[in-house]
């Protein structure tokens, strides 16, 4: 079929995608939402959220309905890279055997990331941008599409170890979940606390979402929508001729080159979601929160302040 038939395609299976979605997960439309644009767009999400939220649910759920395998890990203090890349094994002939760790899979939900030490948050990082991992010697292909969603848990600080700024920055999205409202909470009250059982129908297969991987990529983009999304991250960079007072007073770091990048490939994806062939600046606007959320650092000002990221990122459109 043609593009522009590909993408009308697309607009219909993503509706149905997300009616499939709403059968399980009440709301949260806005982090469904963002969640489906990082598959598309071929790059991982960072999920914020205080426990309780339905995170794995979620991501399980939409691994189900994209007919994509989906695993778990669990992390923790005392895990080691090879407990999630696996590891070569003696089998009954004396030859070693490679036995692969619960990495190999389409999606991953990579749960509670700052619990565990960064020698195993590296290994897992290694997969994220290369699709491969290195054992032994030996390199191993990961099975495409492959999409890794992180969650991290904002109020408990002690005894983790928080993503440094060079890892976040392999996140395309940074996703705060918010609790939900009082009429979404007695819907998922009286949903959970029966025994009906909701069937998810797989709606996808992984050469069907490689395939629109591939046409986000060749959706035409403006000179001046590219040119917008570089001089909105440039808006970031205190000292930069292009940010202002109020970022060179409440910012200390600002956003590197991926954040351009992700915000063209992300509004791409927006524009093809929403039946337009090629991204305008409102496309740019919309994924930007999520992608610069996690790019920027506040200083002791901002914090003294209560300035938000997101109040700063509002200020640069």
């Amino acid at each position: 079929m043609s593009d522009v038939a590909a993408i009308q395609h697309l607009v219909q299976k993503q509706k149905d995608l997300k009616k499939e979605i709403a059968k399980i997960i009440v709301g949260q439309d806005e982090v469904i939402n963002q969640i489906v644009l990082s598959v598309f767009s071929g790059g991982h999400a960072l999920l914020v959220g205080v426990p309780g939220l339905a995170k794995t649910l979620m991501v399980n759920t939409i691994s189900q309905a994209l007919g994509l395998n989906f695993k778990r890990i669990q992390f923790t203090p005392d895990l080691m890279p090879s407990d999630i890349l696996g590891s070569e094994i003696l089998d009954e002939n004396r030859q070693f055997k490679f036995i692969k760790g619960p990495i190999f899979s389409n999606i991953i939900l990579a749960d509670e990331i700052n619990r565990t030490p960064p020698k195993t948050q590296a290994a897992l990082l290694e997969a994220m941008q290369e699709k491969a991992v290195t054992i032994a010697g030996h390199h191993y292909k990961l099975a495409l599409p492959y999409f890794v969603l992180a969650t991290q848990n904002p109020i408990e600080q002690e005894g983790t170890y928080p993503l440094p700024e060079a890892q976040l920055d392999r996140f395309m999205f940074a996703i705060k979940l918010e609790y939900p409202t009082f009429d979404e909470e007695v819907q998922v009250v009286k949903s959970t606390t029966t025994d009906t059982k909701q069937t998810i129908t797989p709606l996808f297969n992984a050469q069907e979402i490689l395939d629109f991987q591939n046409l986000i990529r060749r959706i035409p983009v403006a000179d001046n929508v590219v040119e917008y999304a570089v001089s909105l991250v440039g808006k970031t960079r205190p000292g930069n001729p292009l940010a202002d007072d109020y970022v060179n007073t409440y910012l200390d770091w600002g956003a590197g080159p991926r954040a351009s990048q992700n915000l063209i490939l992300a509004a791409k994806t927006n524009a093809a979601l929403n039946g337009k062939y090629s991204p305008d600046i409102e496309d740019v606007q919309a994924v930007a929160t999520g992608i610069l959320r996690h790019r920027i650092i506040k200083n002791y000002k901002a914090d003294a302040e209560g300035i938000t990221e997101e109040t700063i990122i509002k200020k640069l459109f």
